[in-house]
């Protein structure tokens, strides 16, 4: 840089030696020499005010002074033995020197004041001699030395930062004395506690922040600086050099970005004393200046690696022809600390490529520290101090002394600080970069050099290199080199560089390691901030890429060295950045992943290696999902070889799958980080699925000889199993091994469980055709196993983690039955599976073992773990009993209810006159309307329905329960309809005529009594009957007339009755053949119906047992509702309205690239913005889930006013005009279900905003719906009494009802009662999920969250009284990758179970399993979000209690005889 300046180097030199002559008296005997110096300083130092008041100076002519200093300069250079006559020496000149200062002091002579720049530079000269070591002192005497020289230095910095008279010449100077002190004191080789040792960091410190100051006041001429960089290449074999030279370029680049890239870049934070080096009044222009001066102030700090080059200067060759033994200049001790030299060389500048990526971390404080600079205390300790702090800052260990001896150089304090320089956050993401960071050819062209060669130390190609200097220098003329400084000889051979049994063993090349690992690191760091379209130069990509190569090369002992560990660390992203032919590194970075990850012990190759193997690890995993799907990408494609020509040893991609899922499967059997783990998790889902649809896609569901295997072979060998990656045997290996990690290592971690759980119920959903039935049922059984040790842990650990993992594992095992129905015929599994469900609901097992005697429901006490746990075995119990096998039903997917209501009903009806059918309150009056079990609705038609011929008693019924709504039709028949047109008597039966004789008929005389009843003898009974005669005695003769008159009339009217029924034509002397009586069409159904079912089964009831008298209304086995009300109509749709399932809204949003408003997003879906889409963001949206049009849609919409209704009325089929990505809600919608879930995917336009803030479409449902009662089994307020147990105060504890043992019923258990005032028992938590496709991957920092909440409103916000909050959303951003893959960022709240698998953030994914996997993660974020809400009611607990809700409302309290009189009145 200052090639064309001359260097001045040899004025130094001239100084250096000029000082010792300067004065007189050095031609005097030294005893002569000395009694005048004693004699005239200290009169001298009488006048300086220190004993006594400050006088005026009698010296008044130039002669004088110039005399006096003279002397004084012979003084400064005499033995340390005369300390008080040195030390009154310095205070002189310190005072004289005062008269650069605005006030100079009173004891300072006229001359000086006068003429004070050329004094100054005199006295600056003469303060050489003090600084001059002295041989064969003692450690006292050195100690004293170095505090006057303390002195001076203080002195000299406080002149040069007060004065305002200094001139150019005077600043030169300064700055040459301070070269020259510096020059004598740190060139020597170290020697330990010499006055260089002590003062190194002090004199260093001064010169650098003089330096600056004379930066600002008279900038240094290049001759200066070229000289500066000369004597900074003699003192680099001690450390505070290089310290010091990162605490001044820190605090350069801080200055630096301030004002490059404004305010809002990350400040680069420095010690606080290191904040004051720069000087107040430089200018940006001359700050930039500085910075890149003093960065290349030391040269390349790789010749540090090189000992030979460090120890060339002539201190050096002095020491080696001294030296008893005839040692090489490289063999000094003090050459040893050179590994860390160079590794703090190496920190500082990775700390400054860190401060320009905008990673500002408190740990760069630790890398610049040093102690007390003014103390001679602090001196002394200062270098070893801010040494082990820099080497040690990641982990802000304790300072550490500086490695002295040889054993220790490679020991803790230089292994430390490469790994951990770059904490990473949770979740892998890394630390955010600033977006306005410079471009990584920027950053490169200051570093590139520096860094690139630092990583090739001591690889294959560094080696090649030295190979090659050596034969070159050997072919020279002269095998001497001569120094082109100072005129010295090196007495080395060439040939001695390569020599390394010359080196000492604390030398040898591995011991740079350290340093090298953090110059890779930064590399890594520098490559990974490459922004989305960014272009880097080819030459800095090959070079990257040979370097990554050479130092990911393992040996043969497979262990993890530091430049390993460094790599891993700092590269999570180098595979999702788009970066050109970063595939050729894919078989380095999976040789290196082998080693990390499969292994629980880590192999070190030094065990004082430091670093965190759980953040090791989590950046290994990070690369592995970012790399999880090129084989299945890429497939046959071959991955050419940096360095090798030739093809041997050409990979194809998919020959790198196996290794892949071996590795995962590996880490997931071993890893014990929670963190770890869930990403582990996410990226095994990944695989299995990625597998699995390829082979649907690709394959067209057949093998292919190269990919997969014999599947006949698979299923009973695991040798086979684990040699394949088929997605048959991924499946199994998944499954295998993740339900035994979860038994027997994850059940007692709440997230990793979950993780597990989610993993489970999505592999129960693949496809896969070769699936083993054994398989399925063995993973069914483990979940079963799982929630039994779970539900069987002792008392205090049953908390509201260990019940989520119970609610978990049943939604799990609804997943595998769902899609796995046959494993019900299992009688095993099905006994398994209910045993867990009878488990759950009722607390304990009816057998605990096989040869146990099952104990009956009547006899079992009701103890669940918990309502939750008991809601969710219901759950499972109602979708085994009602779904498993039998969904979708005809009605589809969006309902799991029947489509049909009262109103639909009736529509068929035959008495239903159409015109009637206007309104649901005709509807349901026609109906009758019945609660039985307080939770089911039974709604019962009694007319047959329009298509119905057969004249059988008919009831129609619709069943609303916890579960649905169900629609019946039921007929009472005697005959199986396959033989009901069956006629049995011929059609002429070929009857005899009748015969017309008129049968004679005897009169007889009618007894009441046998004849011989007055034979018997009466006994006491007999009388206890009146005789007539008894009668009239005690009633009177009228009441026996009346009787008597009723006899004869009745007598009467028989008589009359036989005359004409024989005269009639239908008697039988008239008889006419016989013909069935007309059918009957009057028939109360709903009595039979009821009757039959046992509803009516009062006869049963023991009157007498106070625990079985009928009591009030929800205790009843039947409660009858009042209908007449105008409201039960609208509290039925209410009812209705509540889904039996879960319900979520996904949000879709496009965001083009340097989009950042709410508006410019919106507005990408407007049709005529379409064409400029993606194309994969279009075929992504049809993989999430099903195009549906509202106007016919039966189940979730994305809004809750037009949701969960009967569509299809003709004023509601709009004609749809929208265009293909119109799913904003308004006509179409993206939709899925599964039996226990829904979710819409809504991709909001300007449309959604203008609905949202209209107040009239608040929708039906009234805020009363969201709160219900608090207890489920509500038993209404006369059993309040009874004795109903108190709630414990643990949350959703439960206990027993004990005074009602004896009941036959089990006693339900109580729900925790809340403050049913407050809105908090929410359907859900007011949680947005949004999905982002962006086009470029940094605007995921400039995402409008907050403004785009206003166009995801559902509707439902107005009965949570909580508007969602943009902290609390969940955000899955997408960015597609130019390979054609897709990268993950995932976004949201920072709670312990925000974050769901299967997608990881970072994760890179295939488009074939986008739509699958999105759709998965944003259910399983929304399940994990109701775990953890301590208020949230499944669906059909709210149905319940909205059941309940209307019993209280409209129930009649109707005796046994009212209640059946009222079945038989006719409905309206």
């Amino acid at each position: 840089m200052y090639s064309e300046w001359a260097s001045l180097s040899a004025q130094i030199t001239a100084n250096s030696c000029g000082a010792q002559c300067f004065s007189v008296l050095n031609k005097f005997p030294a005893s002569a020499g000395r009694e005048v110096v004693v004699s005239v300083v200290k009169q001298l130092g009488t006048n300086l005010g220190i004993t006594q008041n400050a006088e005026p100076s009698h010296l008044v002519k130039d002669e004088e002074v110039k005399w006096c200093m003279d002397v004084i300069c012979f003084g400064l250079s005499l033995p340390l033995q005369e300390h008080e006559t040195i030390k009154d020496c310095v205070n002189v000149y310190c005072e004289w020197l005062t008269a650069l200062h605005p006030q100079p002091r009173i004891s300072v002579p006229k001359p000086i004041c006068e003429d004070a720049n050329l004094y100054a530079r005199q006295i600056i000269n003469h303060f050489h001699n003090l600084f001059v070591p002295r041989q064969g002192e003692s450690a006292d005497t050195i100690k004293r030395q170095a505090v006057l020289c303390h002195r001076v230095l203080r002195t000299l910095q406080q002149t040069a930062q007060i004065s305002q008279l200094m001139d150019r010449q005077t600043w030169d100077t300064l700055l040459l004395f301070l070269l020259a002190i510096n020059e004598i004191l740190l060139a020597p080789p170290t020697v330990k506690d010499d006055v260089g040792d002590q003062l190194c960091e002090r004199v260093l410190s001064v010169l650098f922040e003089v330096w600056l100051l004379a930066c600002v006041r008279s900038f240094p001429s290049p001759s200066m600086w070229k000289t500066l960089q000369e004597s900074c290449a003699m003192w680099r074999h001690r450390v505070a050099l290089v310290d010091q030279w990162n605490r001044v370029n820190l605090a350069l680049t801080a200055r630096l970005l301030e004002f490059s890239y404004g305010p809002a870049f990350p400040q680069l934070k420095n010690a606080d004393e290191d904040g004051q080096l720069i000087p107040i009044g430089m200018s940006n222009d001359c700050v930039a200046q500085t910075w890149y001066r003093f960065l290349r102030m030391i040269g390349n700090p790789t010749a540090l690696c090189s000992p030979h080059i460090i120890s060339k200067s002539s201190h050096f060759v002095q020491w080696a022809l001294t030296h008893e033994k005839g040692a090489e200049t490289h063999q000094h001790p003090c050459l040893q600390q050179l590994p860390q030299i160079f590794l703090n060389a190496m920190k500082g500048i990775s700390s400054q490529v860190d401060a320009f990526l905008g990673l500002s971390k408190t740990s760069l404080i630790g890398l610049t520290g040093g102690g007390a600079r003014n103390a001679i205390s602090g001196s002394s300790t200062t270098t070893a101090g801010s040494t082990g702090t820099g080497s040690g800052s990641g982990e802000g260990s304790a300072p550490a002394p500086a490695p002295t001896t040889p054993t220790s150089t490679s020991g803790p304090p230089s292994a430390s600080s490469s790994i951990n320089s770059l904490p990473l956050t949770s979740m892998g993401a890394g630390v955010e970069l600033a977006v306005a960071r410079p471009k990584c050819n920027s950053i490169l062209h200051v570093f590139h050099e520096w860094l690139f060669e630092a990583a090739h130390i001591g690889g294959d190609t560094w080696r090649q290199n030295r190979k090659k200097q050596a034969c070159e220098a050997s072919k020279r003329p002269s095998s001497m080199i001569m120094e082109h400084r100072k005129g010295s000889i090196s007495l080395s051979q060439p040939n001695s560089l390569n020599d390394p049994q010359s080196l000492p063993p604390t030398l040898t090349i591995d011991k740079y390691e350290s340093g090298r690992a953090e110059a890779i690191g930064t590399l890594c760091k520098i490559f990974c901030a490459k922004k989305t379209g960014e272009e880097i130069l080819p030459v800095y990509l090959a070079r990257f890429y040979m370097a990554l190569q050479q130092c990911l090369k393992i040996t043969e002992s497979r262990e993890c060295d530091e430049t390993l560990a460094s790599i891993l660390l700092h590269s999570s992203d180098l595979f999702r950045l788009d970066l050109d032919g970063i595939n050729v590194l894919l078989p380095g970075f999976i040789a290196a992943l082998e080693i990390v990850l499969p292994d629980k012990d880590l192999k070190l190759k030094t065990q004082s290696m430091v670093f965190n193997r759980t953040e090791l690890r989590r950046s290994a995993i990070n690369i592995l999902l970012s790399i999880m799907v090129l084989p299945l990408h890429y497939q046959t494609l071959p991955i050419r070889d940096l360095t090798c020509e030739t093809s041997e040893k050409m990979f194809t991609f998919i020959q790198l799958k196996s290794r892949l899922m071996n590795i995962l499967m590996n880490a997931l059997q071993v890893e014990t980080d929670a963190q770890n783990t869930h990403m582990l998790l996410g990226g095994l889902l990944l695989c299995v699925q990625d597998a699995v649809t390829f082979e649907e896609t690709e394959l067209g569901g057949g093998g292919n000889a190269n990919l997969t295997h014999n599947s006949s072979a698979v299923q009973h060998h695991d040798a086979n199993l684990l040699s394949s990656d088929n997605a048959h045997a991924l499946f199994v290996r998944a499954t295998y091994l993740v339900c035994h990690r979860l038994i027997s290592s994850w059940k007692t971690d709440l997230n990793v469980s979950l993780a597990a759980l989610e993993l489970l119920s999505g592999l129960a959903r693949l496809h896969i055709r070769e699936t083993d039935a054994l398989e399925c049922k063995r993973a069914v059984k483990w979940i079963c196993d799982y929630i039994c040790y779970q539900c069987s842990r002792p008392p205090p650990a049953h908390s509201k983690d260990l019940h989520s993992t119970i609610v978990a594992a049943f939604q799990c095992t609804a997943a595998w039955l769902m899609q796995h129905p046959y494993l019900l015929q299992d009688k095993d599994c099905l006994q398994t599976v209910l045993e867990v469900v009878e488990l759950g609901i009722s607390g304990t097992k009816s057998q605990s073992k096989g040869t146990d005697i099952p104990k009956f429901k009547d006899e079992k006490e009701l103890k669940p773990a918990s309502m939750r746990v008991r809601d969710a075995a219901e759950n499972l119990l109602t979708i085994i009993l009602e779904q498993v096998g039998y969904f979708p039903s005809e009605c589809g997917p969006e309902s799991i209810s029947s489509l049909l209501d009262e109103l639909a009903l009736m529509k068929h009806c035959n008495s239903m006159v159409p015109a009637a059918a206007a309104s649901s309150e005709q509807a349901i009056a026609k109906f009758k309307y019945f609660v039985t079990e307080n939770s089911t609705i039974l709604a019962l038609l009694e007319e047959p329905l329009g298509n119905d011929q057969d004249p059988q008693p008919t009831v129609t019924l619709l069943i609303r329960g916890p579960f649905g709504r169900h629609a019946w039709t039921m007929q009472l028949r005697h005959l199986p309809r396959s033989k009901s047109g069956i006629k049995y008597h011929a059609v002429n039966p070929g009857r005899p005529i009748p015969m017309n004789d008129v049968t004679q008929r005897l009169d007889s005389e009618q007894k009441n009594f046998p004849d011989g009843v007055d034979k018997v003898q009466p006994c006491v009974a007999d009388y206890s009957i009146p005789t007539i005669e008894q009668m009239r005695e005690q009633y009177g003769t009228a009441g026996i007339r009346e009787l008597e008159s009723m006899l004869e009339n009745q007598s009467i009217h028989e008589k009359l009755a036989w005359a004409e029924a024989d005269t009639s034509a239908d008697s039988l002397s008239h008889a006419q053949e016989c013909v069935p009586p007309a059918v009957c069409h009057e028939f109360h159904a709903a009595r039979l119906f009821l009757s039959h079912f046992g509803f009516l089964g009062f006869e049963t009831r023991n009157p007498q047992n106070p625990a079985e008298a009928l009591g009030n209304p929800p205790q009843r086995p039947l409660i009858v509702l009042d209908t007449k009300s105008t409201a039960f109509a609208a509290d039925l749709d209410r009812l209705d309205k509540l889904s039996a399932r879960t319900h979520d809204s996904v949000y879709v949003f496009y965001m083009k690239s340097g989009q950042t408003s709410a508006q410019q997003i919106i507005a990408n879906m407007a049709e005529e913005q379409s064409a400029g889409h993606d194309p994969h963001f279009a075929s992504m949206l049809q993989t999430l889930g099903w195009p549906v049009q509202v106007s016919e849609h039966s189940g979730w919409t994305g809004f809750a006013h037009n949701s969960w209704s009967l569509k299809g009325t003709p004023e509601e089929q709009l004609k749809s005009t929208a265009h293909e990505l119109n799913y904003n809600g308004s006509q179409r919608v993206l939709y899925w279900a599964d039996v226990s879930s829904e979710i819409a995917f809504v991709v909001p336009t300007t449309w959604n905003l203008r609905y949202n803030s209209d107040p009239s479409d608040s929708g039906s449902i009234s805020s009363t719906d969201q709160i219900g009662s608090s207890n489920v089994w509500a038993r209404g307020e006369g059993d309040s009494a009874a004795g109903l147990a108190k709630s414990k105060s643990r949350n959703l504890s439960l206990e027993l009802d004990t005074n009602r043992r004896d009941a036959k019923e089990p006693v339900p258990p109580t729900r925790r009662k809340g403050n049913v005032t407050k809105p908090t028992l929410l359907a859900q938590a007011p949680a947005k999920i949004f999905l982002v496709w962006l086009e470029s991957y940094e605007d995921y920092l400039n995402f409008p969250l907050e403004d785009l909440l206003a166009y995801t409103r559902t509707g439902e916000e107005l009965h949570t009284q909580q508007l969602p909050r943009a902290s609390d959303c969940h955000v899955i951003f997408v960015h597609s990758l130019l390979s054609g893959l897709l990268r993950v960022k995932l976004q949201g709240p920072p709670g312990r179970m925000s974050f769901a698998t299967p997608l990881v953030d970072g994760m890179v994914l295939s488009r074939r399993v986008v739509g699958n996997l999105v759709r998965q993660t944003a259910l399983n974020i929304s399940r994990r979000r109701r775990l953890d809400n301590d208020n949230y009611q499944p669906p059909h607990v709210r149905r319940r209690l909205k059941v309940q809700d209307i019993v209280q409302k409209y129930k009649m309290d109707l005796s046994e005889a009212e209640l059946l009189a009222h079945l038989f009145q006719r409905a309206i």
